[in-house]
């Protein structure tokens, strides 16, 4: 495929991506954000969300009607599958220990997906956090790894890679208050060979830094800019230097 997330990390780039749940934008709101995001050339455009009551087609698209950047989609059900994307981030939740969300959504979504064009890039799913009930927990059924928990976090993202996963992805959960801890992010990277995706919280360009500086090989972003777009220039100067450094 010519997206491909595997291929863009070989390089040591840094990644910045957004995240666009469809439920949260406005026509207007989402031209917007898309605009800016078309400026500031990021990386990869994904959609998805815990909850979403229509189609993703409509969606995507008009995002593909305004930009060229990939879209991956980042499904929070079986619902959230569409050929219209470039590929998709095939979501094990390797934190919890519901079925469904290690394999028997899979097992569904396998023939649906042989049948459409688009990249599926394996991802191991670690939920991390201490804070209030996220949407994913509450959706999944599964409990977060407490962040001070290390060394539960970095076997998980081992057991990940060894069973397959071609990326692992930290999430701190949907409008996380705080971001994955960088000693956390430091302990998986060292451990692990494939390319290490972070999001959930990320909300400043201090945390966006201090993600990269962990060993992050992108950030995504959800929420933040949902009621602040103007984040993703300011995250992607961030990332710009961060990557020349």
């Amino acid at each position: 495929m010519i997206y491909s997330l595997l291929k863009s990390i070989t390089g040591k780039k840094k990644l910045f991506s957004i995240l666009i749940d469809p439920e949260n934008f406005s026509k207007k709101d989402l031209d917007h954000t898309i605009k800016i995001a078309n400026n500031n050339n990021i990386d990869f455009i994904l959609i998805g969300g815990s909850l979403i009551s229509e189609s993703l087609d409509n969606s995507i698209q008009r995002i593909k009607s305004l930009t060229r950047i990939p879209v991956l989609l980042f499904p929070g059900s079986l619902h959230q599958l569409s050929e219209m994307a470039d590929g998709i981030l095939l979501l094990s939740l390797i934190s919890g220990r519901n079925p469904e969300h290690l394999i028997g959504n899979h097992v569904l979504a396998a023939p649906i997906l042989k049948k459409m064009n688009i990249e599926v890039i394996s991802t191991g799913y670690i939920l991390v956090g201490d804070s209030e009930t996220s949407a994913v927990e509450y959706i999944s059924n599964t409990i977060p790894i407490p962040s001070h928990k290390k060394d539960i976090v970095v076997a998980t993202a081992l057991a990940g890679e060894m069973i397959g996963n071609q990326v692992i992805y930290l999430e701190g959960g949907s409008g996380a208050k705080t971001p994955i801890p960088p000693e956390i992010i430091t302990a998986v990277r060292k451990n692990i060979a494939v390319p290490l995706i972070v999001g959930g919280g990320i909300s400043t360009e201090k945390d966006a830094l201090k993600a990269y500086q962990a060993g992050a090989d992108m950030i995504v972003v959800g929420n933040a800019i949902e009621s602040k777009p103007g984040l993703i220039e300011q995250i992607k100067k961030i990332t710009l230097q961060f990557s020349n450094v």
